[in-house]
């Protein structure tokens, strides 16, 4: 079975939003001395991923 892949598209704002989420989260994790596996993984995915331009038209 193939796996489903998902789009996310966010502007400047969200983007950086996340990511501080992410960093808020890996220390909270790290604090408590608990595993960060998981984050870093979607750190990785998150800061890897390609930068688009898209114009977005409101109706």
């Amino acid at each position: 079975m193939k796996e489903q892949k998902y789009h996310l598209y966010l502007s400047d704002e969200e983007y950086r939003r996340v990511l501080q989420s992410l960093f808020s989260l890996k220390n909270s994790l790290i604090a408590q001395g608990r595993y960060t596996d998981a984050v870093d993984d979607v750190l990785c995915k998150v800061l890897s991923s390609k930068k688009r331009k898209i114009k977005i038209e409101y109706i």
